[in-house]
């Protein structure tokens, strides 16, 4: 298997983030694999398809038709990167034509609870953000 550009053969001895955490260690630590899971699953293609597959198995052609404006090509490779990473499991039944399935795996559902939490957040604020884009934008002419 060929490795992925910018990833690594083997997690990195990476110091935790705990008691002492400072706001830019992940992103100064390179050789360090935390800044390139936060890469994936940041990324707004991944978040909408763990968000999609969450209690739900659902096949190729059901997750393009749910994401607005994303190519299959990048569904392909968001869903490569996602079962790489050991959050997605794809599913190949041998009928004819091939059905694949996707869905998370328990790992995934781990990570989508934070996403909840996330969206949660984005919904409970939404009000407060608007008023200051737009005060924001009064003041810069925008």
């Amino acid at each position: 298997m060929t490795m992925e550009e910018g990833t690594l053969n083997s997690p990195s001895r990476c110091e935790l983030t705990e008691a002492d955490y400072e706001a830019f260690q992940w992103d100064t630590r390179e050789d360090c694999e935390v800044r390139q899971i936060l890469d994936r699953v940041a990324d707004k293609w991944s978040l909408l398809v763990i968000a999609l597959l969450d209690r739900n198995t659902l096949r190729f052609t059901e997750l393009k038709d749910k994401i607005d404006g994303i190519s299959q090509r990048m569904l392909t490779t968001t869903l490569r990167h996602l079962e790489r990473d050991g959050l997605v499991e794809r599913t190949v039944y041998p009928v004819v034509p091939p059905r694949v399935e996707y869905a998370l795996t328990p790992l995934g559902m781990t990570l989508h609870k934070t996403i909840r939490s996330l969206v949660t957040w984005t919904e409970e604020h939404q009000t407060e953000i608007a008023v200051a884009r737009a005060r924001y934008d009064r003041r810069v002419g925008a």
